[in-house]
């Protein structure tokens, strides 16, 4: 980086930021804002690699991972969402029961995955009781996968039906095998925003609320934030202030995942959707902002193999999973990736392109396998 402003002279601003990141100095939510405001893509990006590598060296993690949907019918309508539709229109849906959730673990047996995901819409005769049924089947069968599942928004909805607290809810479904919560549903914290886009599902709060009580259960968790709609950069880093300050707090978030909004047979298409620059200047600002998360995350189904290879020069350090075309929530929504599927081999080459080291990571970031720097052909 100091390279970089030899080379390139910026604007004093600017120039005080990037010298405070460079002495690991916390960055203010006015800094925060200059930096969308007035950061060069160049800029940002040598900045961001300097965090980036500062945290995590050349490695660019990955997981074996699967995912089951349970439904896609879900009692919220969000404006942005391509995915779900309501109890009125289930025969445009999809409704799983136990027994075929049970079937797509079973179809991994004997693979060495170690993670499966599970999120879907929010179903009203899908509920704790069911869901806890589903974990421990899950568990007894094979008790070396580790459980992520259920949005905050999914978790809401079934503690309030079952009429018990966050933490009654969570120690339940903790004894019954989840073990980490994925991080959807936060989409943008700003109440005015969130009011416009899902007004009818949990609040910031309430995110934030069963976030912070699954940390204290020593569960960990991931962080989400859907950009590129109506949110201002303000938001942004609102939403980004939010996270660091509970991260300070508990120290439970994996990484953070920026995911793009996509605009296809929802009801914001007549929003257009950032580009491609937008997108990396934006992993930037929140490598450099969230100096107290360990991991950047780029979703590679969402924003396509290519863009996913520069977002590791742009301060990711993880791309997420093999996945094997196990999700469909961003393929509906006109991701780049219609059939999001590659295999270990596929993702270590993708990642041997843009010059990092594949690592295969658990869950939790434990180091599963390190595949070493690409073979130098002579």
């Amino acid at each position: 980086m100091a390279a970089y402003l030899e080379q390139h002279p910026v604007a004093s601003p600017l120039k005080s930021i990037a010298e405070k990141v460079l002495r690991g100095e916390r960055i203010s939510n006015e800094e925060g804002l200059c930096l969308y405001d007035s950061g060069e893509l160049g800029f940002l990006g040598a900045l961001a690699n300097h965090v980036r590598e500062q945290k995590n060296g050349n490695t660019t993690f990955f997981n074996r991972n699967f995912h089951i949907e349970p439904t896609n019918i879900c009692v919220f309508s969000c404006n942005f969402c391509s995915y779900s539709r309501l109890l009125k229109h289930k025969e445009e849906g999809w409704e799983l029961s136990i027994e075929q959730m049970m079937d797509i673990v079973r179809g991994y047996d004997g693979q060495p995955v170690t993670e499966v995901h599970i999120v879907g819409g929010v179903h009203p005769r899908m509920d704790l009781d069911f869901f806890c049924e589903l974990l421990s089947r899950i568990r007894a069968h094979r008790p070396d996968l580790h459980i992520k599942g259920f949005t905050a928004v999914e978790l809401d909805y079934m503690f309030r039906k079952a009429k018990i607290s966050v933490e009654e809810g969570l120690r339940k479904m903790q004894a019954a095998g989840l073990q980490s919560l994925p991080g959807g549903g936060a989409e943008i914290f700003d109440e005015s925003v969130r009011a416009e886009i899902c007004g009818d599902k949990c609040s910031s709060d309430e995110w934030l609320l069963i976030h912070r009580t699954a940390h204290r259960l020593g569960m960990h968790s991931n962080a989400t934030m859907l950009y590129g709609h109506i949110e201002s950069f303000a938001n942004r880093i609102d939403h980004m202030d939010r996270l660091r300050r509970l991260q300070d707090e508990t120290g439970g978030f994996n990484t953070f995942i920026p995911l793009k909004f996509r605009n296809k047979d929802n009801d914001m298409a007549h929003v257009p959707e950032v580009n491609v620059t937008e997108d990396l200047r934006n992993y930037a600002i929140a490598r450099i902002f969230l100096d107290n998360f360990n991991h950047v995350k780029a979703y590679w189904p969402m924003i396509g193999r290519q863009t996913a290879q520069l977002s590791q020069s742009f301060g990711v350090d993880d791309l997420d999973g093999t996945i094997d075309d196990t999700t469909k929530i961003y393929s509906m929504a006109g991701a780049e990736e219609q059939s999001p599927a590659l295999t270990t081999e596929q993702l270590v080459q993708l990642i041997r392109q843009s010059g990092r080291t594949p690592v295969e990571r658990d869950t939790l970031y434990k180091v599963v396998k390190s595949f070493g720097e690409a073979p130098v052909i002579v």
